[in-house]
């Protein structure tokens, strides 16, 4: 009963509109590491539906010039990085000796988006459920030191706006991780983070079809749609001014379920999902996120990734 009524009061707070992203993370972390979860499946599904909800909503508030220009010009640069990411993922799974089925979801994690690719290409690449559990444990804890350090290293570094929305969308694994540390460092951040890594997740579809097509899985593909939905939200607050009341109200409603989303993910991790990882994964994981995180932000600042 206990760990209801605390669990509540932090999904309230959350949903308040008075705490911020990386906040309600580390609430949602305080909560799962020293609680047991009373609504874990629960949980699970709702914030898999309310950060799609939300990712959608936050496109109300974008401008689809922007969307397009930054999804054109990022592709290039989202298409290196996951390359790189796949190909230094499984090198290192390799030398860690981790189960290659493991290495490879946590390497399409990485490259892509965190859980949301892990889900997609499991069951196509028949991972068992423990070897999902251990992929989207590894994520979810480097999404939440990533969401909760980023904005930090952006400031000391003083990187402009665009330059952040650029690194987070290439170096944190999920979208709401992306979203939730953009969203404190700014709006134009924010814009440019949510475009460049929903074209970053558009890799999806093409990896789950390669991944069907390598084992000859019939498993069901996951097609991303509320990628689609985020464009078509786009389009109308950019064809249909008339509706710029409701835009702003739901941009801010998503805002709020995205910070929500952040509460669910942190209170999903508990001690056992870090001792199940185990140090092996995490160590591939850890090493990976390194080098994807420092190598862009390296590129970043010499001005060979730019908008």
């Amino acid at each position: 009963m206990f760990s209801k009524l605390i669990f509540v009061l932090g999904l309230v707070a959350a949903a308040s509109g008075f705490v911020s992203p990386p906040l309600a993370l580390a609430i949602g972390l305080v909560f799962g590491l020293t609680l047991t979860h009373p609504f874990q499946q629960g949980s699970k599904r709702l914030s898999r539906y309310l950060l799609q909800a939300s990712v959608v909503g936050l496109g109300f508030g974008m401008n689809l010039h922007e969307v397009i220009r930054a999804g054109r010009t990022g592709f290039l640069y989202t298409l290196l990085s996951i390359s790189f990411a796949m190909i230094a993922g499984m090198s290192l799974g390799a030398l860690l000796k981790v189960q290659q089925k493991s290495a490879f979801l946590i390497s399409t994690g990485t490259a892509i988006c965190g859980g949301s690719a892990i889900a997609a290409v499991g069951p196509i690449s028949d991972a068992s459920e423990e070897q999902m559990a251990v992929s989207l444990g590894t994520v979810f804890v480097l999404n939440s030191i990533a969401l909760l350090i980023f904005p930090s290293i952006g400031a000391a570094l003083k990187m402009t706006q665009t330059q952040f929305g650029l690194w987070a969308a290439l170096a944190i694994h999920d979208t709401s991780s992306v979203v939730g540390a953009a969203a404190k460092y700014g709006a134009v951040a924010l814009a440019v983070g949510t475009t460049v890594k929903l074209a970053r997740a558009l890799w999806i579809v093409p990896m789950s079809v390669g991944t069907a097509v390598y084992r000859g899985a019939k498993a069901k593909i996951q097609w991303p749609w509320f990628i689609a939905l985020f464009c078509l939200a786009a389009v109308c607050n950019t064809y249909l001014p008339a509706g710029a009341p409701a835009y702003g109200m739901l941009s801010k409603i998503a805002k709020i379920g995205l910070t929500v989303t952040l509460y669910l993910i942190g209170g999903g991790i508990s001690v056992a999902t870090l001792k199940q990882v185990g140090h092996r994964p995490l160590l591939q994981g850890v090493l990976l996120w390194l080098l994807v995180s420092v190598g862009s932000l390296w590129l970043i600042r010499a001005g060979w990734i730019a908008l």
